[in-house]
C-alpha cells in the first residue's frame, strides 16, 4: 500500500512527531474528552526557545495519570486540593510566580507566554502541589533575552527544598529526591507522570546541547521532589 494512505494509530504518529502524549485526567477531575486523551503533549513554543519537553516512546496512555484505586497509607503529609500561586526555590534563588497552564487548542499543554518568560506554569489537569500524585510545573530555561525562571534547575541537589505558595496558605514543603537529564527520545513517561505512592513535584525544562532554532535543546531536565512537610504562609 503506498505510503501516502498507510494509516497509522495515534500513539505511533506521536512517536514519529517526537512528542508527548498528553496524560490522562486525574481520577475524580472532570474526564477529558477522547480525543484530547489521544493526542500528544508538547510545550508550545518551547522547542524555538531553549525548554522544550522531548519525546518518548512505549507509552501506554493508559497508564499515565492514573491515580490508585486506594490510596496507601499516610505516613507523610497530604494536602487537600488548592490552586497554586507562588514557587520559591531558595538554593537557585527562585521566587515566581505561578500561572495556570492546561491544553491548547492543538491539544498541547501550553506554557507562560515568552513575555513572562520568568513565571512557571503548574499544569492544572494534574494534581495540585500536595496532593497524591505527580503535580507538574514547567517553565522555560531561556529565551533569545536571555536566562529565564528555570535556568538554574540543573543545578538544584538532592535534600534542597522547594516551596509551594497555595490559595488556602498553607506552603507545601517538597524535598528534591534527585535532578536527572532525560535525551527527548528516552523521557520516562510512567515515572514523571504516573507516580501516585505519595504527594510529589516534577519540575520541566531543558538541558544538554543546544540544536538549533527549530529544535531547541537536546534533553529535558527534570526535578523529582516529595512533599515533606507544610507551613502557613
Amino acid at each position: 500500500m503506498p505510503e501516502s494512505v498507510v494509516r497509522r494509530r495515534p500513539a505511533e504518529r506521536a512517536r514519529r512527531r517526537g512528542r508527548l502524549p498528553a496524560p490522562p485526567p486525574v481520577r475524580g477531575r472532570r474526564p477529558l474528552p477522547l480525543g484530547l486523551i489521544a493526542v500528544l503533549l508538547v510545550f508550545v513554543g518551547l522547542f524555538a526557545v531553549g525548554a522544550g519537553v522531548g519525546a518518548a516512546t512505549g507509552f501506554d496512555l493508559g497508564d499515565l495519570f492514573k491515580g490508585p484505586d486506594k490510596p496507601p497509607p499516610r505516613a507523610f503529609p497530604v494536602l487537600e486540593p488548592s490552586r497554586p500561586q507562588r514557587l520559591v526555590i531558595p538554593a537557585i534563588k527562585v521566587e515566581a510566580p505561578l500561572l495556570t497552564v492546561g491544553l491548547a487548542k492543538d491539544g498541547s499543554v501550553a506554557v507562560p507566554p515568552l513575555d513572562r518568560h520568568n513565571e512557571a506554569g503548574w499544569f492544572e489537569e494534574g494534581p495540585t502541589p500536595g496532593q497524591f500524585g505527580p503535580a507538574l510545573i514547567v517553565g522555560h530555561a531561556d529565551t533569545r533575552t536571555g536566562p529565564s525562571v528555570f535556568h538554574r534547575l540543573h543545578e538544584l541537589r538532592p535534600g534542597q527544598k522547594i516551596e509551594v505558595v497555595r490559595a488556602d496558605d498553607e506552603t507545601a514543603v517538597f524535598e528534591v529526591n534527585s535532578v536527572e537529564h532525560f535525551g527527548k527520545e528516552k523521557l520516562p513517561i510512567k515515572r514523571v507522570y504516573g507516580d501516585y505512592s505519595r504527594p510529589s513535584l516534577r519540575l520541566v525544562t531543558c538541558g544538554g546541547t543546544w540544536l538549533g532554532g527549530g529544535k531547541g535543546y537536546s534533553d529535558n531536565v527534570i526535578v523529582f521532589a516529595s512533599l515533606v512537610g507544610t507551613k502557613e504562609v
